[in-house]
């Protein structure tokens, strides 16, 4: 009986746990990356190999993938036409890396 009162004792505080945490990522986060295209964008949200972009703000964003920056970079770049920025944590691409990016730009 014991165990039984411990272990829905345990459930009770990770679920409760678990939905405050949950609650307390915002749910129109901006995301890990951040690929501002030249021209406004005929389609809101598109998808690089394994990876949602939504188009908000001016900019498509998007989670964390397993790709290298530069490789997502030129993903949205051939989807969405030239970009004038692209971040990933953060931190913007340079001007070459930029410039490489854009390259592959359709």
């Amino acid at each position: 009986m014991s165990r039984t009162l411990a272990f829905i004792g345990a459930l009770a505080v990770t679920t409760v746990l678990g939905s405050t945490v949950a609650l307390a990522q915002p749910l129109g986060s901006a995301g890990y990356y951040a690929a501002t295209p030249v021209e406004a964008p005929a389609k809101t949200s598109i998808i690089t190999r394994d990876t949602l972009w939504k188009f908000r703000d001016g900019a498509f964003t998007a989670s964390k993938a397993a790709e290298r920056d530069l490789i997502l970079c030129q993903l949205v770049a051939q989807r969405v036409g030239k970009l004038s920025s692209f971040s990933a944590g953060g931190q913007a691409l340079d001007a070459d890396a930029l410039a490489k990016c854009n390259a592959k730009a359709n």
